[in-house]
């Protein structure tokens, strides 16, 4: 095990008489665990807040208007008030608890990723090597995902392939598009700054973008949980919350099985 009383310097990495897992190592800095924890709350309130203003008109459309006369390209369904907030229908009341937590967002993602570039977390963990993007080791990568084949010894604290193009998908193409859609529906923003808007078509087009993208955001959500619950909820939880990550045994059949 790792001495906790030593200065973190970067994720500890298992010896060569030792890789074959079964140690406690310090694998998440406390920067990236109160990001995910403050991150995760913020989400989950902009989704369900934006699930009460979907109710609001449950129709998407593509262009610079959209209203009961234009032909919606999606109809959405009606959300019931246990997956909005607040639980009782208040577009009004909704807006303020999605436009708060929508700065929370914003500014908490320009922390991480100054944060990640100082200590080097976005190059050292999320760059793409070529022998990485290789179509043979991308193949292999997506069997194994399929049979719930998860890392152990030393490659279960790095980051795989498509973990990485995952990551960087959310990272630097989902929530930044978030962002940039959200405001491009404000029109104090649209005085400042208005060809976002204009590039895709105007306003309803953006706000088409804003539900897609807040779409996929939940699909990442729920497939990210199902892979914790499947890889060992309680090992995975407890590194993001203390930092400390026990390396799955390469020997074990449970872990092998997972």
């Amino acid at each position: 095990m790792a001495d906790p009383a030593k200065p973190f310097t970067g994720p500890k990495t298992l010896s060569d008489d030792h890789d074959q897992g079964g140690e406690l190592v310090y694998k998440h800095r406390l920067a990236t665990r109160l990001w995910h924890w403050v991150n995760a709350v913020t989400v989950i309130v902009l989704l369900m807040s934006g699930l009460t203003i979907s109710n609001a008109h449950p129709h998407l459309y593509w262009g610079a208007f959209g209203a009961n006369n234009d032909h919606a390209w999606l109809h959405l369904p009606h959300f019931p008030g246990w997956s909005t907030i607040p639980s009782a229908y208040n577009l009004a009341l909704g807006r303020n608890w999605h436009l708060f937590f929508a700065w929370i967002f914003a500014f908490g993602l320009l922390g991480h990723m100054i944060a990640g570039l100082v200590n080097r977390h976005i190059q050292r963990d999320l760059t793409l090597t070529r022998s990485e993007v290789a179509p043979r080791h991308l193949w292999q990568e997506v069997k194994d995902h399929a049979r719930l084949r998860f890392p152990t010894g030393k490659a279960a604290l790095s980051y795989n392939v498509i973990q990485k193009m995952t990551y960087i998908a959310v990272l630097f193409v989902l929530f930044p598009l978030m962002i940039v859609s959200g405001l491009s529906m404000s029109p104090g923003f649209n005085a400042v700054m208005h060809w976002p808007m204009d590039l895709v078509g105007g306003r309803a087009s953006m706000r088409s973008i804003h539900f897609v993208t807040a779409g996929l955001i939940a699909l990442f959500i729920v497939v990210h949980l199902l892979l914790v619950l499947l890889a060992g909820p309680y090992n995975e939880i407890r590194s993001m919350i203390t930092g400390w990550f026990k390396v799955p045994h390469e020997s074990d059949p449970q872990e092998e099985a997972a």
